[in-house]
């Protein structure tokens, strides 16, 4: 089953195991900051690419300027707090991650 796995996917679940075990304040950056690589990486890939793919493309480019846009006035949320954004944050973001990897499979 791993030989199917592709180096991207290893690099998402790489990405996911590292979230869940650092610390909650590092989390939502990390994780943004990841999406934001995605995005950049796939928009060139895009450009000459389906009209699915494009309309995908700037639904998740939309979700992530909303989730920035949220971040903000909580980055310095107490624990508690930082813990349940933490976890709203990882959810959209693995919603984010399989938009971009059904992209990247229609792509192909």
């Amino acid at each position: 089953m791993m030989d199917a796995v592709r180096a991207g996917d290893l690099g998402r679940i790489a990405l996911l195991r590292r979230m869940m075990m650092s610390d909650e304040k590092s989390l939502p950056k990390e994780l943004l900051d990841k999406l934001k690589q995605q995005r950049d990486e796939l928009a060139v890939k895009i450009h000459l690419g389906s009209m699915e793919a494009k309309d995908e493309f700037e639904r998740a480019k939309a979700r992530i300027a909303d989730l920035e846009r949220d971040m903000a006035p909580v980055r310095d949320a107490v624990d508690e707090s930082a813990k349940n954004v933490g976890e709203s944050v990882r959810l959209v973001g693995e919603e984010l991650l399989g938009s971009f990897k059904r992209i990247r499979d229609s792509l192909k």
